[in-house]
Parts: C-alpha cells; sequence; structure tokens
C-alpha cells in the first residue's frame, strides 16, 4: 500500500470507545475474523489510521464502494477525525476482509448486513450467524460440484481435440 503520507511516530491517541472502529462491536472480536486477513497490516496497532484513499488502495475496493458499505450497515462505526474525514484502522482493514470472502461466496449482500447486524447484537445471535454460513457454505458446495461437472466436459474435449490433432 502506498501510503501519502508518514506514519504518525507516536500512538494515536484512542477514541472515546475502543469499538469505534470495530465493525464486530467486541472489543476483542477475533471470532468473526480470524481466517479472513490474507496479508498483514500497512501499520501496526496504535498507528493504524487510514484515509479512505488508502483503504481503497489496500482493499481495490472503491471509495464509493467504501461509502456505500457505511451507507446500509455494512461497515458502520468507523472512526471520524476532528475535521470529519474517515479514519479506519486494522479492525476495519480485517472485517473489510471477511465482507471479501463473504463476497466472495456469492453471499447476497442483504445476507452480509445481516450478518453484520447480528454480530452487532452480540453473542446470543451465534445460532442465527451460524445458520446463515452454513447456508452460504451448502450454496458455495454446489456451485463447487457444478464447476468441477463443468470442468470434466472441458477436460473431455480438451482431450478429444487433442486426439483430434494427432490423427491429423
Amino acid at each position: 500500500m502506498t501510503l501519502t503520507q508518514p506514519a504518525p511516530t507516536a500512538p494515536a491517541p484512542a477514541p472515546a470507545a475502543d469499538t469505534t472502529g470495530d465493525p464486530t462491536g467486541d472489543p476483542t472480536g477475533d471470532e468473526d475474523l480470524c481466517a479472513s486477513v490474507d496479508r498483514p497490516h500497512p501499520r501496526p496497532h496504535g498507528r493504524d489510521l487510514y484515509s479512505i484513499s488508502e483503504v481503497a488502495a489496500h482493499t481495490g475496493l472503491s471509495v464509493h464502494t467504501l461509502r456505500w458499505y457505511e451507507r446500509i450497515g455494512l461497515m458502520p462505526h468507523i472512526g471520524r477525525s476532528h475535521t470529519g474525514q474517515r479514519r479506519y484502522t486494522n479492525r476495519d482493514l480485517e472485517w473489510l476482509a471477511f465482507v471479501g470472502k463473504l463476497r466472495l461466496t456469492g453471499m447476497a449482500v442483504a445476507d452480509m448486513v445481516r450478518y453484520a447486524d447480528l454480530v452487532r447484537q452480540g453473542d446470543h445471535t451465534y445460532p442465527e450467524r451460524r445458520a446463515l454460513l452454513v447456508a452460504t457454505r451448502e450454496d458455495v458446495r454446489r456451485r463447487i460440484a457444478e464447476l468441477h461437472s463443468t470442468l470434466s466436459v472441458l477436460d473431455f474435449k480438451i482431450d478429444l481435440y487433442s486426439t483430434e490433432e494427432h490423427r491429423s
């Protein structure tokens, strides 16, 4: 990630509430993000305030998409600077990585928003979260089976045409 400004030399002051930049509402919040981060954070915790353009560059999402995620409730509780500019944290990057994984599953945006809302509601929503993820996993498995079948057809045709080339 190309940073447009140097990282601060002293840790940034903590927000008023520890969950300001944590979309899960969980101060530790590891359980819903644990397997979603594919690369290290650009800055260490405590020095992890990013502008929206830096987050867009890091994630590959557009600024418009990031604002839309916030507007629909998929990316709530984004911290703000004293001038009102969004300030994302490593926790926000982790949440966005997780949302990216959900997107790759083909989960509907409405279901992702529902999942985010359930996470914010607390631990008592585990059964509902689990049900949503189980249904998504079944959809992914069905699509994988369809792709395997399609791959078999392609392999057959490729082999057929390879054999035809040898005949001529």
